[in-house]
């Protein structure tokens, strides 16, 4: 059990850190708000405002939701307050941040 928090703070503090830096595959104009996500809706922007694909991994790595979304709204009502990343691809891009459920 203390390797699974080991790991989780590390988790957290390498994804906060690169949550700073917009690496050359990183969406144009990516935004994700509100987060940490308290009413289960998550808006994702974007420049292009493309379609986009969107994959949340819990804290494992074990997949935990995959849709499309067309507009900006993502409806996560149906994950449990936890911590997860997130991984939204739109055209050639993809953009992978923390995402905390409350």
């Amino acid at each position: 059990m203390k390797h699974f928090y080991t790991f989780v703070f590390f988790l957290i503090v390498s994804t906060g850190f690169g949550q700073q830096t917009q690496s050359r595959g990183d969406i144009e104009g990516f935004k994700l708000y509100p987060n940490p996500v308290t009413q289960g809706k998550l808006y994702i922007v974007t420049a292009n405002n493309a379609p986009k694909t969107i994959r949340i991994f819990d804290v494992l790595g074990t997949p935990v939701l995959e849709t499309k979304i067309l507009g900006n709204e993502l409806n996560l009502s149906r994950l449990e307050a936890g911590v997860y990343l997130i991984q939204v691809y739109e055209k050639d891009k993809v953009a992978t941040r923390k995402l905390i459920v409350k």
